[in-house]
């Protein structure tokens, strides 16, 4: 699959896929395929927390996984599902 340059730059940037598609006028599933083909995690909450076969509180990243302490799995988690319980106008 061929990626457009604008496309790639801002999932790079860390923008959502549906903002990504706002930006550039194109579907949110060509950006998600986009983000697919580059090997990029999720960049909302909820992908994130997808993505992770087990839910260990490790954060993704583009180089993969990063090992944490125990103590900061456990902070990332209870910040994490408390980002997800707030109200989505909230947000």
């Amino acid at each position: 699959m061929k990626i457009r340059a604008d496309i790639a730059a801002l999932i790079r940037a860390g923008h959502t896929d549906a903002s990504v598609a706002f930006r550039v006028g194109c579907h949110r599933n060509t950006v998600a395929e986009a983000r697919r083909v580059l090997r990029m995690p999720p960049a909302d909450l909820l992908g994130r927390l997808y993505a992770e076969a087990v839910p260990t509180g490790r954060a993704l990243g583009p180089a993969g996984r990063v090992p944490l302490s125990p103590a900061q799995q456990q902070a990332n988690r209870e910040r994490l599902l408390a980002a997800l319980r707030e109200p989505a106008d909230a947000a």
